[in-house]
Formats: structure tokens, C-alpha cells, sequence
């Protein structure tokens, strides 16, 4: 059975003018376009691919590797917005649905968003959700070793500067990275002892 929004070891089973059809089991064969095609594949042969779904919904094949697959959490940027929802760029063609009941506030195009990638359950359409608490039931401990980790990515990609800090309130570190006051403390000094940062009054600088 095909795995949605994840990686799948197919085997070629036809060869057209636009690319090559895999056998996709009882979901039929699946497209993998002419760009995608890795040198030198023949009939029979089995590639690995990513599985997700193309414009009209139809499972599709691809050798690009997204930011993140069904089941992960990821830092994603908004591409662009409509009045549905936001548009993530998770490196694929099609970017990543985030609707507006899955974001803890509108996404604006060009800011990036800690999310998580999910398949929906009653679409079953890949599709991202910012309100990743009931995604995270690791120990308090363990989500914050593991999100010291997304709070450094977050600085390094936010110029060098996160504005929360200690004194922070907990509804804003909540609002905007989806943890608690006490696992973001955490996080941060896990960050300051492995000398990576610097504190001040004016948030969290990286360091040189």
C-alpha cells in the first residue's frame, strides 16, 4: 500500500513520452514525470520516490526531497495565500495547504511558520497545521532537547535574533513557536550553556 506524503521504493512498470509509470500496488500506477527521471532507469527497475498529490489530486511520484514528510515538524515559508488559506514552499512543486483553522494567526507570505505535516483525515490531502501541541507528547524534558534544536534553526534564519526571552509572556512564546514558557527555558539554556547564544534584554542573539 502506498504511503501518502512519504517515501515509497517503486518498481518501473512503463515508459512514456512525458516520463515513467510505477506500480503503485491496488493505487494503480503512479506518474513520475520526464524531470524526475534518474539516468539510466530501465523497465523493471525500482526507484525511490516521494508520494504526494499533484493540482487535480491524483497521486503523484517525484526524486525531490521536501522539508518535511507526514508525521514531522518543519520551519516553512509562506509562498503565497488565498482566501482558503496559506500556501507553504516545502520543496516541491506544489506547495503545502495550511488553512486558516490549522494557524494560530494569519500566515503572511514570506515569514516562515513551525508547523506540522499531516495527512487530513477526512480529504486525505496532505496539508500543514501551526497548532502542533497535541503533535508534541514527548516528556518535558525531551521536548525541550528537541526544540532547542527549532529555536536555533528559527534564529539562523530570522537574522541572528529571536525578540522572546526569559521574561517573555507565555502566551506570546505559545502564539509563536507552540510550547510552553517552562520547555522554551528550557530550550534557551540548553542554547546558552553549548555557548551558541547570547541573551539580553532585547531577546536572543546567535553567536559568531
Amino acid at each position: 500500500m502506498i504511503k501518502l506524503g512519504d517515501y515509497n521504493t517503486l518498481r518501473i512498470v512503463k515508459r512514456v513520452d512525458f516520463g515513467l509509470y510505477l506500480d503503485g500496488g491496488d493505487d494503480g500506477e503512479i506518474l513520475l514525470p520526464s524531470r524526475y527521471v534518474p539516468d539510466g532507469c530501465a523497465i523493471g527497475d525500482k526507484v525511490e520516490v516521494f508520494i504526494y498529490l499533484d493540482q487535480d489530486e491524483k497521486l503523484i511520484a517525484t526524486t525531490l526531497r521536501p522539508l518535511a514528510k507526514v508525521g514531522e515538524f518543519a520551519w516553512l515559508e509562506c509562498a503565497w495565500t488565498n482566501e482558503y488559506g496559506a500556501f507553504l514552499n516545502w520543496g516541491l512543486m506544489k506547495d503545502l495547504f495550511c488553512p486558516f483553522r490549522e494557524q494560530k494567526q494569519r500566515m503572511v507570505k514570506g515569514q516562515r511558520y513551525y508547523v506540522y505535516v499531516m495527512e487530513d483525515e477526512k480529504t486525505h490531502r496532505l496539508m500543514a497545521t501551526a497548532k502542533v501541541e497535541r503533535y508534541q507528547k514527548r516528556t518535558g524534558y525531551e521536548q525541550a532537547l528537541d526544540f532547542s534544536d527549532e529555536l536555533l534553526r528559527y534564529i539562523q534564519t530570522h537574522d541572528g535574533h529571536c525578540p522572546l526571552g526569559d521574561k517573555s509572556p507565555s502566551e506570546d512564546i505559545a502564539h509563536t513557536f507552540g510550547v510552553s514558557k517552562k520547555v522554551f527555558k528550557k530550550a534557551v539554556g540548553d542554547l546558552y550553556r553549548r555557548r551558541l547564544i547570547t541573551i539580553s534584554d532585547k531577546g536572543i542573539f546567535l553567536l559568531p
